[in-house]
């Protein structure tokens, strides 16, 4: 391959690099959600960049095994993983780590996962997220805890139009139990495209239903009715409480809910919602309830929890016009020693040096500097 085409694009497909002025937005939104998720208690954890696939892989969840990038790891010889999605880390640190202190453990945590492919696209792909883990809690309340976070934070960071859309996964494992992978596969993937014609076709009266069940507390209310003769009626049940109770602590403007979601139905035990917002095209955060993770770490308890992707967050903030944090500082026109310098740093204000003022203008306005200190003049 010609050398200069490899260094103008020395990267491999699906990551990228964030140049100052993304960096810092990424930052700036990254502590935002991480000081509301300290606000409410949570601790926040540093899981390592890859493990042990035979640990990790034990708690993916609804990620496929193709989607996760191995390699073995040169001082054991064993197959490593590099980390897919941070929830098993945080199950496998409470039942370890963690195992002598008292529930619940209220834990968050902020890094970047490595998948192999999204969606159809079948290659690399570096996500930087953040999230909670509840763990301990079996209640509604640890649910609606968690939706409350969410809300929260994402005001938090400076988004104020959004939607949470929940949804139980005991609903269809319920409904599906007992069939066939490959038809079961086929109900799934009709009720994600809320594909009515085919689900006649190849389901129950019921399960077609779920198609058009989806809004606010009147499509729940059909759902209860018509899910009542079936395996789903205790689900679609908790999921109209859950919606009441949401609604009820002030999340109403935001809610929406979908008896028919089937996302990671067969990882999820309860509780699961997606977060929209304009300008990304896909979900901005998700989560929801898996209370049996913990017990393949050897601590079984319920859990629930919340990820955000920053990247689809920082979009979401900009298509809302939200205002993002500019890099500031001072470019001071003087010697490398000019003392004001260290007096502007000692106030916490970026500083720089630049010999000529024609130049520092230049600099100011590349680098993302806010004002120009000329010669003579003082801070």
């Amino acid at each position: 391959m010609n050398e200069a085409r490899t260094l103008e694009h020395p990267l491999p497909p699906g990551m990228r690099d964030l140049l100052p002025e993304e960096a810092a937005s990424r930052r700036a939104i990254s502590r935002a959600v991480i000081a509301s998720f300290s606000l409410h208690g949570y601790r926040l954890v540093t899981p390592p960049a890859f493990e042990f696939a035979s640990v990790l892989e034990r708690g993916l969840g609804t990620l496929a095994t193709a989607d996760v990038l191995r390699f073995i790891e040169p001082e054991s010889g064993e197959v490593a993983v590099l980390r897919p999605d941070m929830t098993p880390q945080v199950a496998r640190i409470v039942a370890t780590r963690m195992k002598s202190r008292p529930p619940p453990y209220r834990i968050s945590y902020e890094g970047t996962v490595v998948r192999r492919r999204i969606g159809r696209a079948k290659k690399h792909r570096q996500i930087p997220q953040v999230g909670v883990e509840l763990c301990g809690v079996a209640s509604i309340d640890a649910d609606l805890e968690i939706l409350e976070l969410a809300a929260a934070t994402l005001r938090a960071a400076g988004l104020t139009r959004f939607t949470i859309d929940i949804g139980d996964a005991g609903i269809m494992r319920s409904l599906l139990e007992g069939v066939s992978e490959d038809r079961a596969h086929a109900i799934t993937r009709a009720l994600r495209h809320k594909d009515e014609a085919v689900l006649s076709e190849i389901a129950s009266d019921q399960i077609a239903a779920l198609a058009r069940l989806h809004g606010k507390r009147p499509a729940l209310e059909e759902a209860v009715k018509i899910l009542a003769s079936t395996p789903a009626r205790l689900a679609s049940e908790r999921l109209l409480a859950l919606y009441d109770a949401a609604c009820a602590r002030g999340l109403s403007d935001v809610l929406s809910a979908d008896a028919g979601e089937v996302r990671g139905f067969a990882y999820y035990t309860g509780m699961t919602f997606t977060i929209f917002a304009d300008g990304p095209g896909e979900p901005i955060g998700a989560g929801g309830r898996y209370d049996e993770l913990l017990a393949r770490f050897g601590a079984a308890m319920p859990a629930v929890g919340l990820g955000i992707d920053l990247d689809a967050l920082a979009w979401a903030l900009r298509v809302a016009a939200a205002t993002e944090p500019k890099l500031g500082g001072v470019v001071v026109v003087g010697p490398p020693n000019d003392p004001r310098l260290a007096a502007l740093r000692a106030r916490g204000v970026a500083a720089v040096a630049v010999g000529d003022e024609s130049a520092a203008e230049a600099y100011a306005a590349s680098w993302g500097f806010e004002r120009v200190l000329r010669e003579g003049e003082g801070i």
